[in-house]
């Protein structure tokens, strides 16, 4: 780690998978930092899972290279196994086997000692809340729970890194509210997460970082804010006063930075508190206004323009950036089609 950069836990840089002339996945490139779930998103067909395979060390790349914890997935796989999980979006199980010895298994086929094994399993089981089900058969369990058992099958081995392909596939609202927590648990115990989905609802809660693939290609990557803000052009910010919403918009056009203002009407917006209207003696000057308004540059420039703004005695009551949603950014990206210019590792 350089400065404050975060550590890398897995980097690809180009990789590109071809069947004959069918090119599968044209060019991979990608920087996960450690403790952070990046969602991998595209429409069927963008080449996720390739890329996902590739990475597992499960497919060789006709170009390219990655690295999972330092090692490289093409001249020392065997060492990139032992630092990664992979969870396929479908897994086969042996529904003759119990839960406490499906992970068992797995742990031995990973060299877990013996001594240790059992501890493992369950620590596992209590992480993805399957302790109740322990001496219960596979074959028992239900979808979800077979995920949230995959998954802990996963990171028997404690892997650094863990690569999920569709985890929430065919799962039912409450299974996938469970396993969105244990995905959040796994990223604050510094695991690095890659998780595909072509449904985007199951990753706008979940992600911290985002990349969007379509054509065989990354088309953009990066923490979800900040792709949100590179796609805008800047901060979306709105801010409420309590009248004098010209004399504001007058005011941010002044300022630097600041750019497509636009005044909202005075009923514009979440009504008073309590659904209580306007006073008919309440005049325009005076009531309620927003102001909508994007702003180029970082954390520091929000605070010194709200300074600026108190500092002129406008009666400000609210002063919050507007988040973008997954949806409009994924439209916004494979519209546009072209890749950003990558921030690379």
């Amino acid at each position: 780690m350089i400065g404050n950069a975060p550590r890398l836990a897995l980097v690809a840089r180009g990789l590109a998978r071809r069947y004959g002339e069918l090119t599968a996945v044209a060019d991979f490139s990608l920087a996960v930092p450690a403790g952070a779930v990046y969602g991998l998103i595209g429409p069927n067909g963008a080449g996720k899972t390739t890329s996902l395979r590739m990475l597992a060390t499960l497919l060789p790349p006709s170009d390219g290279e990655a690295w999972v914890a330092g090692a490289s997935v093409t001249r020392e796989s065997t060492r990139a196994r032992r630092m990664l999980g992979y969870m396929p979006d479908f897994f086969g199980v042996y529904p003759e086997l119990k839960v406490w010895e499906y992970l068992d298994f797995y742990a031995a086929c990973h060299d877990v000692p013996s001594e240790r094994r059992s501890r493992v399993c369950a620590d596992l089981l209590e992480l993805v809340e399957l302790t109740p089900r322990r001496d219960a058969y596979v074959e028992g369990l239900s979808r979800g729970m077979q995920q949230r058992l995959g998954l802990a099958r996963a990171l028997v081995h404690d892997p650094a890194v863990l690569l999920l392909d569709e985890p929430a596939s065919g799962l039912d609202p409450r299974a996938r509210l469970e396993l969105r927590e244990v995905v959040r648990e796994l990223g604050r115990m510094g695991k690095a997460v890659l998780v595909s989905s072509h449904i985007l609802a199951e990753l706008a809660d979940l992600c911290t970082h985002v990349a969007i693939m379509d054509g065989g290609r990354v088309l953009v990557d990066g923490p979800v804010e900040e792709v949100s803000r590179r796609l805008d052009g800047g901060r979306t910010v709105r801010i409420r006063t309590l009248g004098q919403a010209d004399r504001l918009r007058d005011l941010l056009a002044t300022q630097p930075g600041v750019h497509a203002i636009r005044l909202e009407d005075a009923d514009d917006g979440a009504p008073p508190v309590g659904g209580a209207t306007p006073s008919a003696c309440e005049s325009s000057d005076e009531a309620p206004r927003g102001v909508r308004f994007v702003l180029d540059g970082d954390e520091r420039a929000l605070q010194r323009l709200l300074a600026d703004l108190l500092q002129a005695g406008l009666p400000i009551y609210s002063f919050a950036q507007e988040s973008t949603g997954l949806e409009d950014t994924f439209l916004r990206v494979t519209a546009r089609g072209v890749r950003d210019e990558p921030g690379g590792p």
